[in-house]
């Protein structure tokens, strides 16, 4: 989404026929252009048994919109199991009947919940994930400390929790970033604002058309911009054992390779993971 190198994207839906601003889904547009879901499905399989020795098998995947990760987790495995937590009703409508649905038994495997992500949640997980920077819609130490620990209540003994960040010092300016997805349409990154003192931001996700229409504003974004030592000291403070940054250190655009470090160089524009243990 930010200006990082382009990661290769894949969706299960896609649609037929000229794309214009009229017909167009701007779900289908957002799973086209951002999403990875069998990348990330793999990340979290590679990192977790790495670490644990077995697999995981249970995930939540919070903010989880249409709910295509939890989707991807579980096909990945016939003993999968997924639970994706969101506050939007109408999104979650949409990746059932999109995402889920097409499953057929599978899908019963997928328990979505409409409720905001810190409130209790009685299911236990071997994972947690929050990715595409969900979680920067909380602004506030306490306020992302309290879903932190909301979430270490809910992981089993042992768990994982993953996240994603994204910075270098391109990601602070205000810039268009525009990127052909299939030669069908052009996805549109807008870093609208940043505020040097509060890190408040403003991003929108903009799709234009081969037509010349054009779908602005699909979505937005109100965040804070956090740095990856703040969300580590968070963590630690709600309880996680561990936190642990996976820098990518592929030598090629085309290609990613998340490694653990402690020090990394500083790009214009990179994409990291955090992987706290309980």
């Amino acid at each position: 989404m930010p200006r990082t190198r382009q990661r290769r994207r894949r969706s299960r839906l896609r649609p037929n026929g000229p794309l214009t601003a009229r017909n167009a889904d701007k779900h289908v547009l957002y799973q086209m252009s951002v999403q990875d879901a069998p990348l990330e499905v793999e990340f979290i399989e590679r990192v977790y048994k790495r670490w644990r020795g077995r697999n995981a098998r249970s995930l939540r995947e919070d903010f989880c919109g249409t709910a295509l990760l939890c989707a991807e987790w579980v096909k990945a495995h016939q003993r999968n199991t997924a639970a994706g937590i969101d506050i939007d009703p109408s999104v979650l409508a949409w990746g059932k009947r999109h995402n889920l649905d097409p499953l057929g038994r599978g899908a019963s495997r997928v328990q979505l919940l409409n409720q905001d992500v810190r409130d209790p949640c009685s299911l236990r997980t071997d994972a947690v994930c929050a990715f595409n920077f969900s979680y920067w819609v909380f602004k506030t130490r306490p306020a992302m400390r309290e879903y932190f620990q909301s979430v270490h209540r809910s992981l089993k003994r042992g768990g994982m929790f993953f996240l994603d960040a994204y910075g270098g010092w391109e990601a602070q300016e205000p810039m268009l970033e525009n990127r052909t997805i299939r030669r069908r349409f052009t996805y549109v990154w807008d870093q609208d604002r940043f505020d040097p003192i509060t890190h408040d931001v403003v991003n929108y996700i903009h799709f234009k058309f081969q037509d010349g229409s054009k779908m602005m504003r699909a979505f937005e974004y109100k965040w804070r911009f956090w740095s990856l030592a703040e969300l580590c000291e968070l963590l630690e403070e709600a309880g996680f054992s561990d936190a642990v940054v996976y820098w990518d250190v592929s030598a090629s655009d085309s290609d990613e390779d998340y490694r653990p470090r402690k020090r990394a160089e500083n790009q214009p524009g990179w994409l990291a993971y955090i992987v706290a243990t309980r």
